[in-house]
């Protein structure tokens, strides 16, 4: 706040972070893979339709897309898996060849054939046209043996109405496929020990996500590329392992969840032994084929990134005295981590900086933006709010925790005495965490004069297997007790309005704001992008990868259909009495239909609450594409505005709320 400054009600404070800003200077940046002096990401582009673009940058620093620019005859390449819904692990690369999964669409159906690419040249496909029916994801390169190792699902052959899953191997220089292991609903993370000896991977079966249990296998591999006497030497159904790994002198490392901790771990002989034990967490829950937390830097010294009370930390391992130094960066939230020599690469992301793939040189420690997913201009930095830790006390005796961001601006202050809005951020998931990287719709809304709190509720990662674990059953009730007692503690506190609790989220995030609104009495309007409103619905419509993820979370079907009804916020639609809603709403959706949507709105207006919908484009869970994304934020605050009497800086269009809120006091 500077002496100039001037006073203004909370939530009318103009801001020069702009809805058009975030949608048109904002991309995605996805996975990263180091081959030699080279290094190669993923940029998911707005611009140009979400378009995944595989981008190298050489040892001279010079950047080029890998892909074909789509234009006039040109197709639009675009390096993504849809393996188990979620994708992950779309390209690898050895010694200059890149091999990727292609997701553009050829006539009715993504194409998601394997491609080998040279930089400039036209993609040759590697596998045949089956109409989109073989998946292909978690991809490497067996240069030994001219091949690709990766994840196929194959939805020409079904199984109890799934896409049979197997461990395949590609030719490079031919259209030969050959099945490596089959059998199980899952399998992830093929990875070749250098000497091509020996393969790793995991598996596992329904019901059970990566996170609850999964098995590491190892087999000894052929001159052939056959696969000999595979074995299992860790994991199970009430153990997570993620992300096995070879070290340069052969020896298998791998993250497990044994202690409560996702730790680090490392298979001698026949037993495995604890490589770092820490009340941290050096793994993620395993939403996507491909993510990397830790590689090696040198035959002796691995590079590993942690959680630890829910905030991203990178550290230096040495494995052979056992030595562990935490490395001081600006990244709060980091993930795919690769390795060159002595020198780190990943996607990191910070308070005051946007996402960005990153290179660490070991020797000097000192970071290098490579590419950054937005631009922070310097006269910006004064309007960003600074995230706090809020760890509080709520229901069944627990504790749980949360991001707090309180109303910033250098050129406005509130009346003496008010309180400002406050918006509660439910993440999706719910298996996951809140990030505190950079974000520009956090931002969007401090910068205006209001309080954010972003919560990790239970059952969220970043705080042990126990903590993770305690949602499951308690869906729809523990994460919304959290979200109310996070808002309800800063109202204590005198940093929020109790009549200007404001909820927001997205897909299940989405769930469970429309369950603070159905079943708790707080909150003075929500916004739901994509949100779960019928949780049968989503059992039926969900992916090969969530498809029993309610049984685990809250029970199957049928003999928890009376709970799951009882949790879906849609059956209890009646009991909002007050608090309008805004739907942000995708045409596409099937796990949140627009029929179910256009259904609440339909009763809240019968009931004399106000609602609005928003249709966007796309896939769920909100718009994708700039003038959708733009168009959202700016419905959003003209929607908050207009229910809570805000006289906004910004001249917006009006939200078509059905029927008309009565007029609050203007503030």
């Amino acid at each position: 706040m500077t002496l100039a400054s001037r006073e203004a009600p909370y939530g009318s404070w103009k801001s020069p972070i702009t809805a058009d800003m975030i949608a048109t200077q904002t991309l995605s940046l996805g996975e990263v893979a180091v081959d030699g002096d080279d290094v190669y990401w993923l940029e998911v582009r707005p611009g140009e339709r979400g378009r995944h673009a595989l981008v190298r940058r050489t040892a001279d620093g010079a950047v080029s897309d890998i892909l074909p620019i789509p234009g006039e005859g040109r197709p639009a390449y675009s390096s993504r898996s849809l393996v188990y819904g979620h994708g992950g692990g779309s390209f690898a690369v050895s010694e200059g060849l890149v091999v990727f999964v292609n997701h553009s669409s050829t006539g009715t159906h993504p194409d998601q054939r394997l491609y080998r690419v040279n930089p400039g040249r036209t993609p040759v496909p590697l596998t045949p046209d089956t109409g989109g029916k073989h998946r292909y994801g978690d991809l490497s390169i067996d240069r030994s043996r001219n091949r690709v190792l990766c994840v196929r699902e194959d939805w020409r052959n079904l199984k109890d109405g799934q896409p049979r899953i197997s461990l395949v191997a590609v030719d490079i220089d031919g259209q030969k496929q050959t099945v490596l292991m089959e059998g199980r609903d899952f399998y992830s993370s093929p990875v070749l020990s250098p000497n091509g000896r020996r393969l790793a991977w995991l598996a596992w079966d329904y019901p059970c996500m990566p996170w609850d249990g999964c098995e590491l296998w190892v087999a000894d591999v052929d001159e052939d590329g056959k696969l000999l006497h595979p074995r299992l030497v860790a994991g199970g159904s009430t153990e997570s392992i993620f992300q096995p790994e070879w070290s340069p002198q052969g020896e298998l490392y791998f993250v497990s969840d044994r202690n409560n901790w996702w730790n680090l771990y490392r298979l001698q002989g026949r037993s495995v032994v604890p490589v770092l034990e820490r009340k941290a967490e050096f793994g993620a829950a395993q939403w996507s084929l491909g993510m990397s937390t830790y590689a090696f830097i040198s035959p002796r010294h691995v590079v590993c990134a942690f959680n630890e009370l829910g905030q991203w930390k990178l550290g230096r391992l040495d494995v052979v005295l056992g030595q562990f130094a935490e490395l001081p960066t600006p990244f709060t939230d980091i993930s795919q981590v690769r390795g060159g020599f002595a020198t780190a690469y990943f996607v990191g992301g910070g308070p005051e900086q946007p996402a960005s793939v990153v290179r660490l040189d070991m020797e000097s420690g000192k970071p290098q933006v490579l590419k950054a997913s937005s631009r922070l201009p310097e006269e910006l930095t004064p309007y960003l709010s600074r995230c706090e830790p809020l760890h509080f006390p709520t229901t069944e005796l627990g504790e749980a925790h949360a991001w707090y961001y309180p109303p910033t601006h250098p050129d406005f202050t509130a009346p003496s005495g008010e309180k400002p809005p406050l918006l509660i951020m439910n993440h999706g998931g719910p298996t996951a965490s809140a990030s505190t990287k950079l974000d520009w719709a956090i931002q969007y809304f401090t910068s205006r004069g209001f309080a954010v709190v972003d919560v990790n509720y239970r059952g969220s990662t970043g705080y042990g297997r126990e903590y993770r674990l305690s949602l499951y059953g308690n869906w729809g009730v523990m994460d919304v007790d959290d979200c109310a007692n996070a808002a309800l503690r800063l109202v204590q506190e005198g940093k929020a309005d109790a009549k200007r609790l404001v909820a927001r989220g997205n897909g299940s995030g989405g769930y469970t704001t429309l369950s603070l609104l159905a079943f708790r009495d707080i909150l003075r309007c929500g916004t739901s992008a994509g949100g779960i409103a019928n949780l049968e619905t989503l059992t039926e419509h969900s992916d090969k990868f969530e498809a029993h993820y309610v049984d685990q979370v809250l029970g199957p079907l049928p003999e928890s259909k009376q709970l799951l009804q009882d949790r879906s916020p849609c059956f209890h639609i009646d009991n909002i009495k007050r608090s309008p809603i805004l739907f942000i709403q995708g045409r596409q959706d099937v796990q949140a239909p627009q029929r179910e949507t256009e259904e609440m709105v339909r009763k809240l207006r019968a009931n004399g609450v106000p609602a609005a919908v928003m249709l966007v484009d796309g896939e769920p869970y909100g718009p994708r594409i700039n003038a959708d994304i733009k168009k959202a934020l700016e419905a959003e605050l003209s929607f908050y505005s207009r229910v809570m009497g805000l006289a906004l800086a910004d001249t917006l269009e009006p939200v078509a709320l059905e029927p008309a809120p009565s007029e609050p006091p203007r503030r």
